[in-house]
């Protein structure tokens, strides 16, 4: 007759013994996790420069006017791709991340968008265009520090915040009735070049549709046109304030300076 094995028989006697408590406790887990409701809201806000569009209040206020209310929201009901997606929304923010925790606690990571070039129309409307060549309006409680570019420019906010930079410049229709995308191929050429960032502080839209410059040292105008050949016309700049405005009164000697004729940089004296 065979023995009865009663070690092996406990072994799994103890093993069925602690599946079912780990399945009675998760279960238990599960029910008090739905009872759980939201206790803290933590905001952080990533930006890569000085310029700060958002604060706490701000993203708080906006979930609120969408009734998106986290405390004492429960958990279960708290719809996380939604937050998220509502929140890239706004016009201030590139990206968002939300979690939660089974103790009740919300965390909301924004990344704001970095604007370039501030635009200001002919009906004086302002508006910014960013890193990623797509429009967005002024913050409300604070101006960003970028170059600003006025003049004969008729277009309106609500004309092109739908449109990217490449989708305006793909499109024969609004290329032939718009300088915005001039301006921002040379904003954002300014902005990445530490020379020019310092040196150019004010840009100009002439009413033959020419992009002027007006730098921080010195009284010229600097005549650029249009945004085709843009590293070459800012090559020969560099070149000239830095070789031929060197000399003695260089800075005060010229009132104009065109780039807009290849090969050559022809100059007013004053």
């Amino acid at each position: 007759m065979k023995k009865i094995n009663f070690k092996k028989i406990g072994v799994i006697v103890l093993w069925f013994l602690g599946i079912a408590g780990l399945v009675s406790s998760l279960a238990f887990v599960t029910a008090n996790e739905k009872k759980v409701k939201g206790k803290t809201v933590t905001v952080t806000i990533e930006q890569d420069d000085d310029n700060s569009f958002l604060d706490e209040d701000d993203i708080l206020k906006f979930l609120k006017d969408r009734n998106d209310t986290l405390i004492n929201q429960p958990m279960k009901d708290i719809n996380v791709y939604r937050l998220e997606k509502a929140l890239n929304t706004h016009p201030s923010i590139a990206s968002s991340e939300v979690a939660v925790t089974v103790s009740g606690d919300v965390s909301i990571n924004v990344k704001q968008r970095k604007p370039v070039v501030r635009i200001i129309n002919t009906r004086g409307e302002s508006f910014y265009i960013d890193n990623k060549a797509t429009i967005m309006p002024l913050a409300d409680h604070y101006t960003a520090r970028v170059l600003i570019v006025n003049g004969f420019i008729p277009e309106k906010y609500s004309q092109f915040y739908n449109f990217s930079i490449p989708q305006i410049e793909k499109d024969s229709a609004f290329k032939a009735i718009t300088v915005i995308d001039d301006i921002y191929e040379i904003a954002n050429y300014i902005k990445n070049d530490s020379l020019l960032n310092g040196l150019i502080t004010q840009a100009y839209v002439n009413s033959d549709r020419e992009i002027e410059l007006y730098p921080a040292i010195g009284n010229q105008k600097i005549i650029f046109g249009n945004d085709n050949d843009i590293a070459d016309k800012f090559e020969k700049l560099k070149i000239f304030y830095t070789q031929g405005l060197n000399s003695v009164n260089g800075w005060n000697k010229y009132s104009i300076i065109n780039l807009k004729y290849k090969n050559q940089v022809v100059c007013i004296k004053k």
